[in-house]
């Protein structure tokens, strides 16, 4: 296989456009030999949908469209990137049960915690965000091998007025 595929979709920030950016991502890791049926396609496709459906729901109007990327670097590894252009992080909140929403990223935290991976969310030149989990490629060292997950978050620079 090549050393780097990728895949990217621009969608409008629409709840309609979560199940296309999920099917859009399957599509590429099936393309790309990953069995529809195999645990990390299941993984993926709910990281993409919870990615998808914060983008859609936390931006308040302010970001038009939302752009979904994944990337396979050399068997590897697998970068699942979702950006918009609303310039605030998410925050971590409490989730009560009796909450309909809400526990997105806690999800998201799990999920690529449990795969060996790990969370990003930096900013945009254009002063957006992007939310990136990148995850073991299935029969790498790495993705049999236990893994401190790792989480970071790149606060942009901020000045005074």
């Amino acid at each position: 296989m090549a050393d780097h595929l990728e895949a990217s979709v621009t969608l409008p920030s629409d709840p309609a456009s979560v199940s296309a950016a999920r099917t859009h991502v399957a599509g590429a890791l099936e393309e790309w030999g990953l069995p529809p049926d195999a645990e990390l396609c299941d993984t993926v496709r709910l990281i993409v949908s919870e990615l998808a459906t914060n983008a859609v729901q936390h931006t308040f109007g302010q970001s038009p469209t939302f752009t979904v990327d994944v990337v396979l670097v050399r068997d590897e590894r697998v970068h699942i990137g979702v950006t918009d252009s609303h310039p605030r992080f998410p925050k971590r909140l409490p989730a009560a049960v009796q909450q309909d929403n809400g526990r997105g990223l806690v999800i998201i935290r799990w999920l690529t915690a449990e795969c060996g991976g790990r969370l990003r969310i930096r900013p945009t030149r254009e002063g957006g965000k992007t939310v990136a989990v990148e995850l073991p490629w299935p029969g790498t060292a790495t993705a049999t091998a236990t893994v401190e997950p790792t989480e970071t978050v790149v606060a942009a620079a901020r000045t005074e007025p």
